[in-house]
């Protein structure tokens, strides 16, 4: 691990451009909390991120349901879920909720608890669901430590790009999901679960920068900068605690500590290792339209590029669907020949 890089020196400028001296200070508060509630409480967030790019979200579509037209929103209510007259579900760190409003908006008979720290979020999310007149979505600013959910109460738990920001995963899993879900229930995740605290090794590294390398300089210009983006130095650990204390703590636990609770349903992969690296800072670029058809030739080397490395590698994004184990029946045998004989 390495503990400060140029990228860390390049990134700190780039936010200070991008969200403000303010923002940057804010993380050199000695709270924790404070520190994670920065990265998380702006309602608009000025960035340039792989999210933005239609094409980019595309491809997510065609690798998670099979169609470049169809999100995963629609694909599980159809095909999952579609069966059950009502529905209860909760979304632990759900930020400002925007699949859990679709989720919504698809599936009237459920009901969606939504359950964040961040009441800025919240607070714009529960102003959507009024103008569009959703009965069914509520919000909860709460810690989800210091909260206790119902045991043994919803059908679904349900995390997106949240999970990877909890420690103690497997007590965390325990005894914030298993134990909350009936005995029918389902684990749903789209979620990053690559290397903790985003320490690529060398091999990761190197593929980063062979994949930019196929980018034309016109299209590495940083976001919000005159700087070009020439080459990915990965991120120093210091920098990883400073900014999000939580930033991916335990991510390469997750799957680990799901399929020791679960049973697999529906599971798929669709990559991020180097694109979510390549793309930072200039994924701008590649929304604009008048430049469609030559955006769409450099996104189609990369993705290619992105495919060829991820036959000998694991991906770092998932989506998946899992339903809780039942008991097993060793664990019954014992529980029961624990118990006093009543004769």
């Amino acid at each position: 691990m390495r503990l400060i890089t140029l990228e860390d020196v390049r990134d700190l400028y780039l936010k200070i451009l991008q969200r403000g001296v303010f923002f940057s200070l804010s993380k050199f508060s000695f709270n924790k909390v404070k520190r994670t509630k920065s990265a998380f409480n702006a309602v608009n967030i000025d960035s340039s991120n792989w999210w933005i790019i239609p094409e980019v979200k595309q491809r997510w579509n065609e690798l998670i349901t099979g169609s470049k037209n169809v999100t995963y929103e629609e694909y599980i209510s159809n095909n999952y879920f579609k069966d059950y007259k009502s529905l209860k579900m909760v979304s632990i760190g759900s930020g400002i909720c925007s699949h859990e409003l679709k989720l919504a908006e698809l599936n009237p008979h459920w009901e969606i608890i939504c359950v964040d720290f961040s009441n800025n979020l919240l607070d714009k999310a529960e102003q959507i669901a009024k103008e569009k007149r959703l009965k069914n979505i509520q919000f909860l600013s709460k810690n989800i430590h210091e909260f206790e959910l119902p045991d043994n109460y919803f059908d679904i738990v349900f995390f997106h790009a949240s999970l990877h920001h909890f420690k103690l995963l497997d007590e965390f899993i325990k005894n914030k999901v298993v134990d909350k879900l009936n005995s029918d229930g389902h684990l749903i995740i789209n979620e990053y679960v690559g290397v903790n605290r985003l320490q690529y090794n060398k091999e990761q590294r190197d593929a980063i920068n062979n994949c930019l390398s196929l980018i034309p300089k016109t299209h590495r210009q940083l976001y919000k900068s005159k700087m070009v983006k020439n080459k990915y130095y990965g991120s120093g650990l210091l920098r990883m605690i400073i900014a999000d204390p939580s930033e991916c703590i335990e991510s390469e636990n997750i799957v680990p500590v799901i399929n020791k609770y679960f049973d697999k349903v529906f599971e798929k992969s669709f990559g991020g290792n180097l694109l979510m690296p390549v793309l930072k800072d200039i994924s701008h670029h590649f929304v604009d339209s008048d430049f469609e058809k030559e955006n769409q030739l450099i996104l189609s080397r990369v993705f290619d590029f992105e495919d060829k490395y991820l036959l000998k590698h694991n991906s770092d994004f998932i989506f998946g669907i899992y339903k809780k184990k039942p008991i097993a029946e060793e664990n019954i045998s014992s529980n029961n020949a624990a118990k006093p004989n009543a004769n």
